[in-house]
């Protein structure tokens, strides 16, 4: 068992708490359409919707804004079958309150349309997709492909094999834990800094 009174402990336990404060977790709220509300795309700009999820790399954590006069429409979240079908019975999630917020709590695509009957036909529809879906804590740039970016390698009879040299071995291992942290962070306050 270390000493907590050793230097050797003390700067361990600084370095800790100095990755702890600089991990943060952002979490951004997103507004469906941007400076268009959720309705019928104009002849302008017929592809509003499309266009837009392109736009954007969501993840966990994020949410989605859906702004429209209540009165007159509604979001309802479908199927990938009722979404190319424009099917509106049965919605998974039915929101009409004008200003409707759509959590993004898991990976996978998310299907959205108009709840309004004829509106999902003339294209106010909206697929979302979160890209990384594999669960690793890895931040994009420490993950395995990053790793034979910048580590020689050498070849076996089943493939190449990554061999990092120290100094990569020991930033992966830092990007691990401060992710690690991050997402241990994440889970225990329930939200985002």
């Amino acid at each position: 068992m270390a000493n907590p009174r050793s230097p050797r402990y003390q700067f361990l336990c600084a370095f800790q708490f100095l990755l702890l404060l600089q991990t943060q977790v952002f979490c951004y709220q997103y507004k469906v359409g941007d400076l268009a509300a959720w309705g019928i795309p104009t002849s302008a700009n017929p592809h509003v919707y499309t266009n837009w999820s392109k736009k954007y790399i969501l993840k966990i954590g994020d949410s989605l804004l859906f702004l429209y006069p209540p009165s007159q429409d509604s979001v309802i979240q479908v199927t990938e079958q009722a979404f190319n079908t424009c099917n509106l019975k049965d919605p998974i999630l039915y929101m009409d309150n004008g200003n409707s917020l759509f959590n993004i709590t898991s990976v996978g695509p998310f299907y959205f349309t108009s709840g309004e009957p004829g509106h999902c036909q003339k294209s106010q529809k909206l697929k979302i997709s979160l890209l990384s879906a594999n669960g690793s804590a890895f931040p994009p740039s420490y993950g395995p492909s990053a790793l034979s970016e910048i580590s020689p390698s050498y070849p076996t009879v089943f493939g190449t094999i990554p061999s990092p040299s120290s100094s990569s071995l020991l930033q992966s291992l830092t990007a691990y834990l401060v992710a690690a942290i991050g997402v241990t962070i994440f889970t225990l306050i329930g939200g985002c800094i």
